[in-house]
């Protein structure tokens, strides 16, 4: 079926449309959320009404079409509502990481200038609390948990809604999105950049309405599937992919607890397609082998065989000939090993969606082995975010895919990879410059390096800028980090590294002189460099350098492990340029084996 309508031009529309298609059907549900131990729906009825008047209350509040609002909350049901209610009036939202410090949320609420801000609880509303004197634009904070103690200026989301409602009974077309149009701005989208600094990206109505319009065309969704939602809603790619799309063709959205009970909620939602990152496919398949490891010899043989077969089959469709033993066999593998499998997500997944970092070959090949379709796909924030995706009927491992409908791909001379189409970003909030930095010659740069094969899929070979882009899609300026670190008398010269990793780790030279200084001061008896770098107490002062200067920085640009390096980079050992940066893959390379030593040793944390 696809989209209920595909004639929407405007978020607001979109919405209005389908909360009409639905009007008093309780059956039919957009989201549904744990209360008391289980999954509980909320209709479609009850989510416009929420969303009605939350929205005469902010134009009530004094927000006018082009006004930001800022969202600043875990994945919940008030996040959708937020957002909804914000974008019916024409304001723009601003959705900020929950896990953002209060020096960065500051910045960002202060450069957009955001008039009011919606938050989760009283974890956040402390953090905007602490920077608000600093921000004279904010007017009100609206608090979707209760209020422990009245604040002035900040209202509880539910007496918002009791004080739109009324107005809305005085005056029942208090509210009307019919003024906002497609080229207007939706939301802002602060993302990294490479001077660490967050530009923020403008998106439009009609860029993201374009976006939906063309993934629904490859991604067949309807009424009948449903997702579980656990990618942060303030990432473009859940918000899209996860929230918007979903929403366009009645699907429902089950939201996870949290991102360690997932494979709990999956077995309990029954997802019929999930958006994802690399980095959940790298936790279920190391869990997988590790309870096959654990099983008898037979019963590993009969494993390994399936995921082989499995292999084997999908090569052999691809080509179109299939031998008779061959479907035998994979018959008989699905009884015994990809049934089982099925049933760990709850027995009706169609397919994961993997986007925000790149997923590894292998691990894309192990999971179709099972029985699991895994469609890679690739975007940008300025991109609304999907640019390419790859198509059901044919999954290319190692590829993002073709084009999707709407954009167009070019690859430049020195192999970056170009997009254009209506669902390129309007620019970056407050900085022309920066946009005619990737917007020139009616084409958006994305500062990635690609090729396209013969069928138009895309095969990502290397970044142009250095933004690490870790194993859980989040984008991270390694600048910024390594100058908080190297202002430690400690340290000489610092590399962050966490490429395509869990989380970040840094190669540390030390300052010898200031090294040996604290040694005779703390009695620590090594005498050369290479012996004061194993010594305890030496790694304990770095330890607790990494601990303060992770207070100043998000939860996924703490750097969570560190090697110290005994020998300092630099042109000689062909580790600097002759201007004296940092060559970044040729020092990854040097101390690969360490690095990979270093991830190893850790658990996986969640970012």
């Amino acid at each position: 079926m696809g989209l209920i309508y595909s004639d929407f031009s405007t978020l607001p529309d979109l919405f209005n449309k389908v909360f009409t298609h639905y009007k008093g059907q309780p059956d039919k549900f957009p989201l549904a959320r744990k209360v008391n131990g289980k999954y509980e729906p909320i209709s479609y009825d009850s989510l416009r009404e929420d969303v009605s008047d939350l929205a005469a209350f902010l134009k009530d509040k004094g927000i006018e079409p082009g006004d930001r609002v800022a969202i600043l909350s875990e994945n919940r049901p008030g996040w959708y509502l937020a957002d909804m209610a914000i974008l019916s009036i024409g304001a723009i939202d601003v959705p900020l990481y929950p896990s953002l410090p209060p020096n960065q949320i500051e910045y960002i609420l202060k450069d957009s200038g955001s008039k009011v801000i919606i938050v989760s609880n009283m974890l956040q509303l402390g953090k905007i609390i602490s920077v608000w004197q600093d921000l004279p634009e904010l007017d009100s904070i609206i608090v979707m948990n209760r209020l422990e103690e009245p604040e002035e200026g900040v209202i509880e989301l539910s007496e918002a809604k009791k004080r739109g409602k009324k107005i809305l009974a005085e005056t029942p077309d208090f509210v009307s999105y019919q003024m906002i149009k497609p080229d207007d701005i939706a939301t802002i989208i602060y993302t990294s950049g490479t001077t660490g600094v967050p530009k923020g990206v403008m998106l439009t109505h009609r860029n993201i309405c374009e976006n939906i319009k063309s993934c629904s065309t490859i991604i067949r969704l309807d009424e009948s599937d449903r997702s579980l939602s656990f990618l942060p809603l303030s990432h473009a790619y859940e918000r899209t992919g996860g929230y918007y799309l979903l929403f366009a063709c009645g699907a429902a959205i089950y939201l996870a607890e949290s991102i360690e009970t997932v494979s709990l909620n999956i077995a309990e939602a029954k997802p019929t397609i999930i958006f994802t990152v690399p980095r959940l496919f790298d936790r279920i398949r190391t869990n997988i082998l590790k309870q096959i490891a654990n099983e008898s010899p037979v019963k590993q043989k009969i494993f390994n065989w399936a995921c082989s077969t499995g292999m084997q089959y999908h090569k052999s469709s691809e080509k179109g000939k299939i031998s008779p033993t061959l479907t035998l066999q994979h018959k008989v593998a699905e009884k015994l090993v990809y049934h089982k499998i099925s049933q760990k997500f709850g027995g009706s997944l169609r397919f994961f969606v993997s986007g925000g970092a790149a997923l590894p070959q292998k691990v894309g090949e192990f999971f179709q082995g099972l029985g699991i379709t895994i469609l890679e796909g690739f975007g940008l924030t300025e991109t609304s975010p999907v640019t390419n995706v790859n198509r059901p009927e044919n999954v290319k491992f190692g590829t993002v895919g073709p084009v999707v409908n709407n954009v167009e791909i070019s690859i430049a001379s020195d192999g970056e990879i170009l997009f254009r189409g209506p669902s390129i970003m309007k620019g970056y909030w407050n900085d022309e410059a920066a946009t005619k930095e990737v917007i020139y010659d009616g084409w958006f740069h994305t500062g990635d390096i690609g090729e396209l094969d013969e069928d138009g899929y895309l095969r990502i070979t290397d970044r142009k800028k250095h933004i690490i882009v870790t194993s859980g899609g989040k984008n991270i300026a390694p600048l910024p980090i390594e100058h908080l670190i190297a202002e430690s008398p400690y340290v000489d010269q610092v590399m962050v590294v966490g490429e395509k990793r869990p989380f970040l780790t840094a190669l540390i030279v030390p300052n010898y002189n200031e090294l040996k200084n604290y040694a005779e001061e703390n009695d620590i008896s090594s005498a050369s460099g290479s012996e004061l770098l194993k010594d305890k107490q030496i790694n304990k002062l770095f330890e607790n350098l990494l601990r303060t200067v992770s207070r100043q920085l998000a939860t996924h640009e703490k750097v969570r492990k560190f090697l110290l390096i005994p020998e300092q980079f630099s042109i000689e050992n062909g580790q600097l340029t002759p201007t004296l940066k940092l060559k970044r893959r040729a020092i990854s390379s040097k101390f690969e084996k360490e690095i990979n030593s270093l991830y190893k040793a850790m658990v996986y944390n969640t970012e």
